[in-house]
C-alpha cells in the first residue's frame, strides 16, 4: 500500500512506485488516494484526485489504484485502511510505503503500534541520508530515484500560469490544466 493525497498526481509517483514494486519484489502495489487525508487539505476534489491517479498507472499492470478509503466518513486514518485490507486479504504479506518525513512522523499517527501489526513498514529513502530508526516501529529501507517534485511545485506552476507538461503523465496533463482552471478547485 502507498497512500498519499495525489493532489494531482505527477511523474514522480510514478517513478518511485515502479522502484518499490521492483525493490521490494511485489505481485502488485496498490496505490490509496485519500479522500479525506487527516494532516492536510487538498485542492482538487478528492473523486478527481482518484480518477486522476487511476488514470496515471493505468498503464503498469503491477499498479493498481484503490477506492477503499471512498465512501466512509471523517478523516483518512492508515489504520482504517489497513484493517479493512487484512479482512480483505488475511493471508498476503502486506507492505505499507512511506517516505523518511512520515516514517519519523508515525509515532504521532493513529494507532501506530497497530500499524505495523497489520503491516510491514518500508520506508523510501529518497536522498541517502541516513534514517533516525525508532526502534518501536520497525522498517525495511526502500531505495527510490531522488525525484525533486511534489503536488505542491505542481499547483504553484498552475497558479502562476507556468506549464506542467512532462511532469504530470501525458494522459493527465489536460485534465490537470483544466480542474485547475475550473471551479472544481478550491482555493488554497
Amino acid at each position: 500500500m502507498f497512500g498519499g493525497t495525489f493532489d494531482p498526481p505527477h511523474v514522480g509517483h510514478r517513478i518511485v512506485a515502479a522502484d518499490v514494486v521492483e525493490a521490494l519484489d511485489l505481485d502488485r502495489l496498490v496505490i490509496v488516494p485519500a479522500p479525506r487525508p487527516p494532516h492536510r487539505s487538498a485542492v482538487l476534489p478528492a473523486e478527481l484526485r482518484l480518477e486522476l491517479t487511476r488514470r496515471a498507472f493505468a498503464r503498469d499492470p503491477r499498479i493498481e489504484v484503490s477506492d477503499v478509503e471512498f465512501g466512509r466518513e471523517g478523516p483518512s486514518y492508515t489504520v482504517d485502511t489497513l484493517e479493512r485490507v487484512r479482512v480483505a486479504l488475511p493471508d498476503d504479506r502486506l507492505f505499507l510505503v512511506v517516505g523518511c518525513d512520515q516514517y519519523e512522523g508515525l509515532g504521532g499517527w493513529r494507532q501506530p503500534e497497530r500499524i505495523i501489526e497489520l503491516a510491514e513498514i518500508a520506508v523510501m529513502r529518497r536522498d541517502g541520508r541516513p534514517l533516525a530508526p525508532d526502534p518501536r516501529y520497525p522498517f525495511r529501507v526502500v531505495d527510490v530515484t531522488r525525484i525533486d517534485l511534489s503536488s505542491t511545485e505542481i499547483r504553484r506552476r498552475l497558479a502562476a500560469g507556468r506549464s506542467v507538461r512532462y511532469l504530470v503523465p501525458d494522459v493527465i496533463l489536460d485534465d490537470v490544466e483544466r480542474a485547475w482552471q475550473s471551479d472544481r478547485v478550491m482555493n488554497e
